[in-house]
């Protein structure tokens, strides 16, 4: 089996202070380094230092929860790729679905970001995701396969293979929100695949993320078609991130011994 990605976005939560603390904790938590497995987490921008001290040597990829395109100017609040990769940051997530819904991100907004990250040499974690109303009349695939190609239109087959995509529907993020049905996440996850292929032969990991927690991340991680979980307020803790990563371990060597 191929590489598997395991991370969690923070969204507004966490000071230096508590991102200091959660790494920490989840360095003496995680079992040992594993070559199939990559780990990351994304705090917000003001955590970022703090977190990279942390990290030190750990097998630990550190994200970012956005940026612009420009590399500077008169954009007030916003943060460039040249400012993150000072801070070490080695991905950025692009395209969430609360992005898009409150702040104006658009698909070509998302598409100059994600050239903007590889100039600088971070990887785009790319966002896509249907809404209940498109989910309920049949259009998940539609949605998120247009999301897809507008994110990467104009990009060579070497970027694209520099990039993740984590589909999350908007219906299954949030405290409110359900996870996608497993046949919902197949049919979903291999439509996004058969896009990609047909822009290039490097693997591009489709994480799934909307509502997984500690009941559910196991039997999402041994579908075929998922190549990793990103992972909300169930990882928000050091232990519960460390507990999903030992149980996904576990289950996913059962899979490769059977």
């Amino acid at each position: 089996m191929s590489k598997f990605w395991i991370g969690t976005g923070w969204k507004m939560n966490k000071t230096a202070a508590e991102a200091r603390a959660y790494v920490a904790g989840l360095i003496d938590l995680l079992p040992p380094p594993r070559d199939d497995l990559s780990l990351f987490f994304i705090p917000p921008f003001t955590a970022l230092a703090a977190a990279r001290e942390a990290i030190g040597g750990a097998p630990l990829l550190l994200g970012a929860q956005n940026m612009h395109w420009a590399d500077s100017g008169a954009y007030t609040g916003e943060v460039s790729g040249r400012m993150l990769t000072e801070f070490g940051v080695d991905l950025v997530e692009l395209g969430h679905s609360e992005r898009r819904a409150a702040f104006g991100e658009t698909d070509a907004t998302v598409n100059a970001k994600v050239k903007a990250a590889l100039r600088h040499g971070l990887r785009p974690l790319v966002c896509v995701g249907d809404t209940a109303p498109e989910r309920d009349a049949g259009a998940s695939v539609e949605t998120i396969v247009r999301q897809v190609k507008l994110a990467f239109t104009g990009l060579d087959a070497a970027a694209l293979g520099r990039c993740l995509v984590a589909y999350e529907p908007v219906w299954a993020i949030g405290e409110r929100g359900v996870p996608a049905p497993p046949e919902h996440v197949r049919v979903t996850h291999a439509a996004l695949r058969r896009v990609l292929l047909e822009r290039t032969t490097l693997p591009v990991p489709i994480l799934y993320g909307g509502s997984v927690n500690a009941d559910n991340a196991t039997r999402l991680a041994t579908e075929p078609e998922v190549d990793g979980l990103f992972i909300g307020r169930a990882a928000w803790s050091a232990r519960g991130l460390a507990g999903i990563v030992r149980d996904v371990v576990a289950a996913r060597g059962a899979v490769i011994a059977a």
